[in-house]
């Protein structure tokens, strides 16, 4: 059997399904829950701080003893150096600035996660030891975006939302000149590695080894969510040709039947004089004798009128079981056999 026309009719019916499926891989993948919740955090901080006075630089990857750091977010401004880490979840969040790890809570499960706290401090102190800068000129913001809730106390620069934005507004004390403002964002453009794919995948690499050290994790394989929605993807696909098959396959029965009882299909051609003559001699000798013989004097175009009703509701009851449809179908077409049967 080839295949080729129901895979084209396949893709030209569910194509569209694709681009969603990727789609909503994508929106569910870690990767993009951290790039939106920075997204969110970037749209914030150029909507409700001042450009002028509140420098953003995001995404920077500095350099370490034991490999990279990175940092989400890093505000420069007259007020001190802020460096954001963002948290883009959901459910209950518990925890307090000295525990190793917190907690979020999604209905009945618990899952733990590095204290933010404690992530942000080596972000800190890296960068200050690059821009040289004392305690009182850094400040590190935590903010978690997202539908989750902050359920035990925290400290003020832990935030939701748009509170890192009133906590950032909430630092007044001038501690840079903008001479100073200046060279710092000077040294973090020319400290930082460059942004790009294998910085990002090297930092990760860095990290799982980190992780694999300090609490005696293996890291973990890599991440196989591709082949879920390759799976996922085939399991569409396969389930759109079976529909596909099973629908041809219905109308291949539905029309076989029709066929079946469908007259056969000749050209009607106009009658000749000799069939005329051939006609009155076979009829004109019998005598009247009932409905017989009237049948065999209906003129001719009763007759075809006849078969093409036939034939038109015999076409519209494929596929369709309407009785009333099917009734008038058998009455038409007895009615047909039974003048065609008259005449010839």
């Amino acid at each position: 059997m080839d295949f080729g026309p129901v895979h084209q009719q396949l893709f030209t019916t569910f194509w569209y399904l694709i681009p969603l499926v990727i789609i909503a891989g994508l929106i569910k993948s870690p990767w993009f829950k951290g790039k939106f919740g920075e997204f969110l955090v970037n749209l914030s901080a150029r909507c409700f701080l001042d450009k002028s006075r509140y420098h953003l630089i995001k995404n920077v990857t500095l350099p370490t003893e034991d490999g990279t750091t990175q940092i989400d977010h890093v505000l420069v401004s007259e007020f001190g150096v802020f460096v954001v880490e963002t948290k883009n979840m959901k459910g209950w969040i518990f925890g307090s600035p000295h525990q190793r790890f917190w907690t979020q809570k999604i209905f009945r499960s618990n899952y733990k996660f590095q204290n933010p706290l404690h992530q942000n401090y080596k972000h800190v102190k890296t960068l200050q030891a690059l821009l040289g800068l004392g305690n009182h000129q850094m400040h590190s913001v935590v903010v978690f975006v997202g539908d989750s809730r902050l359920k035990t106390a925290m400290p003020e620069n832990v935030t939701r939302g748009l509170g890192y934005v009133r906590y950032i507004k909430s630092k007044t004390e001038l501690v840079l000149s903008p001479e100073q403002v200046a060279e710092v964002r000077e040294k973090v453009a020319t400290g930082r590695l460059k942004a790009s794919f294998a910085t990002d995948q090297a930092h990760v690499r860095h990290v799982k080894g980190l992780v694999a050290e300090r609490y005696g994790d293996t890291p973990r394989r890599p991440n196989r969510g591709l082949l879920k929605f390759l799976v996922f993807l085939a399991l569409m696909i396969g389930l759109g040709a079976m529909g596909v098959n099973a629908y041809s396959n219905f109308a291949s029965q539905a029309m076989a039947i029709g066929k079946k009882k469908m007259p056969e299909q000749h050209v009607e051609h106009a009658p000749q004089p000799a069939s005329r003559q051939s006609e009155s001699r076979t009829v004109a000798p019998e005598p009247y004798s009932g409905t017989g013989v009237q049948r065999a004097h209906q003129p001719p175009t009763e007759l075809l009128l006849a078969r093409q009703e036939c034939n038109s509701l015999i076409a519209a009851a494929i596929g369709n079981q309407d009785p009333r449809l099917l009734r008038d179908r058998d009455k038409v077409c007895a009615r047909y056999k039974a003048l065609k049967g008259g005449v010839y």
